[in-house]
């Protein structure tokens, strides 16, 4: 491991992806959120398709976790600003790592990531596309009916048969589902989920 005084920085700038906004939801005109809390849901999404697809799931989840560390340093660049603006992620995440002892794993990863010629890229890049699905659904059963246009779009991204089958199960969920019928729908007449005795 490298220099723990590089580790503790490298450390502090992961932190700022808790202060970097997704720049997309802009256009969307509802919803947001930052780096970090889009890394999370990705790397949950991640492990859970990896175990569906018995792929490694460690490896996956790192490439998940990891996708956009580099936002720390350049922000996020949604469609329209890439259109106009480019950096150089690769050099973004060697400053980032330098002197840390990750300089190598890290620069990999994002090589294994951006080639997507392993299952484990493949289930990566599926399970950020997800994580915007889940986003754009939750907007869309909200009211926003520009969501439903930009799932159009966003659906056929998905590689795997696995993200599809995925997809198709959150398009059919409601969102309110998860807490209002689980785990025993009578907690809710019941008011505050006592029992009565």
């Amino acid at each position: 491991m490298g220099d723990l005084s590089r580790v503790a920085d490298f450390l502090l700038e992961a932190g700022m992806l808790r202060k970097t906004p997704r720049t997309g939801y802009q256009f969307l005109g509802t919803g947001q959120e930052n780096v970090a809390e889009h890394s999370f849901r990705t790397a949950v999404i991640g492990y859970v398709l990896a175990k569906r697809m018995k792929a490694d799931v460690g490896r996956t989840v790192c490439l998940c976790l990891f996708h956009d560390l580099h936002e720390a340093r350049i922000g996020d660049f949604n469609y329209v600003n890439r259109i106009y603006n480019t950096c150089d992620v690769e050099k973004a995440l060697h400053h980032a790592t330098e002197g840390t002892g990750l300089e190598e794993e890290m620069l990999d990863q994002w090589k294994e990531l951006e080639g997507v010629e392993t299952v484990e890229a493949c289930i990566a890049q599926d399970a950020d596309q997800l994580d915007f699905i889940l986003n754009l659904k939750e907007e869309a059963d909200l009211g926003n009916r520009f969501a439903a246009k930009w799932l159009k779009g966003a659906l056929p991204r998905l590689r795997t048969q696995e993200a599809r089958e995925l997809a198709d199960a959150i398009m059919r969920a409601e969102i309110d589902r998860w807490w209002f019928d689980r785990p025993d729908k009578t907690w809710w007449s019941r008011g505050n989920g006592h029992h009565s005795s």
